[in-house]
């Protein structure tokens, strides 16, 4: 098995981008941040000033969008984006616009492309269900709306934005209800995939378990 795609799926302020980006540290694989890329169209949109409901003016502004990621960073038409996406206003306009059919479309031939060059890392919503169904590895992080509200609202709180504890709730749970009754690919755990619920586990140990999955069938 040369090349190898793990898949990581799960509900907002999971964990998933952290776990994410220490197991590629540790196998030496590219990490995918997918859910970074549908926040750069998100961010893109309200730059612009595109409805969500103008697929005309949506199709146009796809066509000329590159995204990239180089050494950690996002980098949206040649700009790096990566603290201007991590606000309460792009993580709603991402959740919606992640429904967009032409968006999805974009976003997912994108990260195939990736996924078949090399051994990659990829977390979202649908990575294992839809953009990568025969990945080798497949994970579905989760954990208590109330504990991934928590470690949300300290990330944007050191961040230096205001925001409450009872406003970053209400979102992640108006996003996990977007991400969950969507039409178009909705947030599931693939059945093959392993389930790990990181309310009560810390990041290492999530990082730890998922690495040991892959090191015992992997031959790098």
């Amino acid at each position: 098995m040369d090349i190898v795609r793990i898949a990581i799926d799960g509900p907002s302020g999971a964990g998933k981008s952290t776990i994410a980006k220490r197991v590629s540290a540790a196998l030496g694989i590219d990490y995918i941040d997918t859910g970074a890329m549908y926040r750069a169209i998100g961010y893109k949109m309200i730059q612009q000033g595109i409805a969500l409901d103008n697929e005309h003016s949506v199709k146009e502004m796809l066509a000329c969008t590159e995204i990239d990621f180089s050494a950690g960073d996002i980098i949206l038409d040649g700009a790096v984006i990566n603290d201007a996406i991590r606000t309460p206003e792009i993580s709603r306009m991402a959740s919606q616009c992640s429904a967009l059919a032409p968006v999805r479309k974009k976003l997912v031939e994108l990260q195939r492309a990736m996924g078949q060059k090399k051994s990659v890392i990829m977390d979202g919503r649908d990575i294992g269900t839809n953009v990568m169904p025969d990945a080798e590895y497949k994970f579905f992080v989760t954990a208590s709306p109330e504990e991934r509200a928590r470690r949300r609202f300290l990330e944007l709180t050191e961040m230096g934005q205001a925001v409450t504890y009872e406003d970053v709730l209400e979102d992640i749970i108006r996003r996990d209800k977007n991400d969950t009754t969507r039409e178009l690919n909705p947030l599931a755990k693939a059945e093959d995939a392993l389930e790990l619920d990181t309310t009560e586990m810390g990041i290492e140990e999530v990082t730890n378990k998922i690495i040991q999955e892959v090191k015992e069938t992997w031959q790098q």
